[in-house]
């Protein structure tokens, strides 16, 4: 006897109510056939059949609520049950691997990949393939987009794509399941049955459509007081989720043809209307949007500024890029200077390099140097980890791998987590002059700009010196007013004599 019990549900979701049994006791199931339908407050789950076998009893009925790892009923298991779905479109005397060719191999589930400490969902950008394609074993099938970072899905085997569970759009909790593949030498073959034999879903409207509606549906429709017919269903076979209901609520409840002014805006010309694009923004669009201001909500965040003249660092880089390109295989750039030159005033100013904890400031005895890099996707922060032991060939070279895979979209979560310091580098843009926002929790972060040429007055005569203002906006709830301006004279310091960082002065 085999259990079936309630999967994991997602962070901070504790039960869920049984909306729909597939299956009756007595039926035959195969491996990984689809038992019944779960329905939390934000998803529906899908609990497939762990053995192939026959349903002996089912223990949670349709409208039970049940909690994390319930028991939902119970399998026998048998040498012939596996074949007993098979028998309905095949043949009594068909053998069960005749069966498992006719249906395109094995069933393989896509998962959700791991996302990286702390992220528990993701959403589906794009599928790459459709239903009744056939893939190649991690071939790409679809892209998922966390808070930070987007994530690619390859195909787990190869075969044909048999059916996609989270479309584009979809918001899925980590180690959900995307879609399902035949794997094979069938796969290919069945593929081109397998629109055919389902287009029923899609065929009738949800509401005509003669399935039965979740308990929890249900009961949101009386509450609210609509018809089921003023519900559009986008679970299984068309029927509605709490979701449909809520959104038929909205839908009810706001003025009709003039949704559009649901956010404040200024009253815009039909013409100018109908040449706008509205575009949904990204998670990690919506997420730097939300660390920024919650930086400005929460720090006392202050500026100060400076500026250094770049000859001498200029003069030194230019003598020796070819020597050490030659010798390290990487290219001398100015961010080994910025951030040896930053490490060194840190150890003086370690306050720059704390955060605040409660009421506890917490310093840190090591420099994990995030750099932030502009991407297609939005700005992201990709920590150089103790950057403070490295030499400029390592600095250099770190730099170049985690900006190229900032660029394709590669980095992971554990690669943007614990920076204790930030460097802002808008002078590759051509910004002369800016006020960085903190990237919390740290308490300091760093603005390089355009390095111009200006006349300045050296030794009483003016000359023109190639010159970049600097800006350090700090947390000045623990880093003073003179404590950020002696971190920026020291960077100031080592970069207009690059030999003070050999001597460590």
């Amino acid at each position: 006897m085999t259990e079936v019990r309630v999967p994991t549900l997602g962070e901070s979701v504790t039960e869920a109510t049984v909306a729909t049994w597939f299956k009756k006791p007595g039926d035959s199931v195969a491996v990984d056939e689809m038992l019944c339908e779960l329905e939390t407050d934000k998803v529906t789950v899908e609990v497939p059949s762990p053995v192939a076998g026959t349903l002996s009893d089912i223990v949670a009925g349709e409208g039970e609520t049940v909690g994390v790892d319930a028991l939902l009923a119970n399998i026998s298991e048998g040498a012939g049950a596996a074949a007993a779905p098979a028998a309905a479109a095949a043949p009594a005397a068909q053998s069960a691997p005749e069966a498992e060719a006719e249906t395109g191999g094995a069933a393989v589930d896509v998962m959700v990949p791991t996302l990286g400490e702390s992220v528990t969902e993701a959403t589906i950008s794009t599928w790459f393939k459709k239903v009744g394609d056939t893939v190649a074993q991690d071939e790409m099938l679809c892209e998922l987009e966390t808070d930070k970072v987007s994530v690619e899905v390859p195909a787990p085997a190869a075969g044909t794509l048999t059916e996609i569970i989270a479309n584009e759009g979809y918001t899925v909790q980590a180690d959900a399941k995307l879609a399902i593949i035949a794997s094979g030498a069938g796969a290919s073959a069945a593929a081109p049955a397998a629109p055919a034999a389902a287009p029923a879903p899609a065929a009738a409207p949800a509401s005509a459509s003669g399935a039965k509606d979740g308990p929890a549906a249900e009961k949101a429709m009386a509450e609210a007081g609509i018809n089921r017919d003023q519900v559009t269903g986008t679970g299984r076979d068309g029927r509605a989720t709490k979701a449909d209901v809520a959104k038929a609520v909205a839908a009810a409840a706001a003025p009709a043809p003039a949704a559009p002014a649901a956010a404040p805006r200024a009253p815009v010309p039909a013409d100018d209307a109908a040449r706008e694009e509205r575009v949904k923004m990204t998670r990690l669009r919506q997420t730097i949007a939300r660390r920024l201001k919650d930086a400005q909500n929460t720090a006392a965040i202050l500026t100060t500024y400076n500026e250094v003249d770049m000859t001498e660092t200029m003069a030194l880089r230019k003598e020796y890029k070819d020597l050490f390109e030659k010798k390290h295989g990487a290219r001398l750039g100015f961010m080994s200077f910025f951030t040896k030159a930053c490490c060194h005033a840190l150890k003086e100013v370690p306050e720059v390099n704390a955060e605040i904890d409660g009421t506890d400031i917490v310093y840190k005895n090591f420099v994990h140097m995030g750099i932030a890099a502009g991407t297609p996707q939005g700005l992201v922060v990709p920590v150089i980890r103790d950057a403070d032991k490295m030499s400029f060939a390592e600095i250099e070279k770190a730099i170049a791998e985690k900006g190229k895979r900032a660029r394709d979209g590669k980095l992971s979560m554990a690669e943007m987590q614990g920076g204790t310091f930030t460097i802002s580098n808008g002078g590759v843009y051509g910004s002369l002059m800016s006020s960085p926002i903190l990237n919390p929790p740290q308490s300091g972060i760093l603005g390089m700009h355009k390095i111009q040429d200006r006349p300045m007055v050296i030794n009483g005569e003016i000359k023109i010196r190639p010159m970049m203002y600097l800006a350090l906006s700090y947390d000045h709830r623990i880093v003073d007013g003179k404590g950020a301006v002696t971190f920026l004279v020291r960077v100031k310091e080592a970069l207009e004599d690059p030999r003070r960082l050999l001597m460590d002065l």
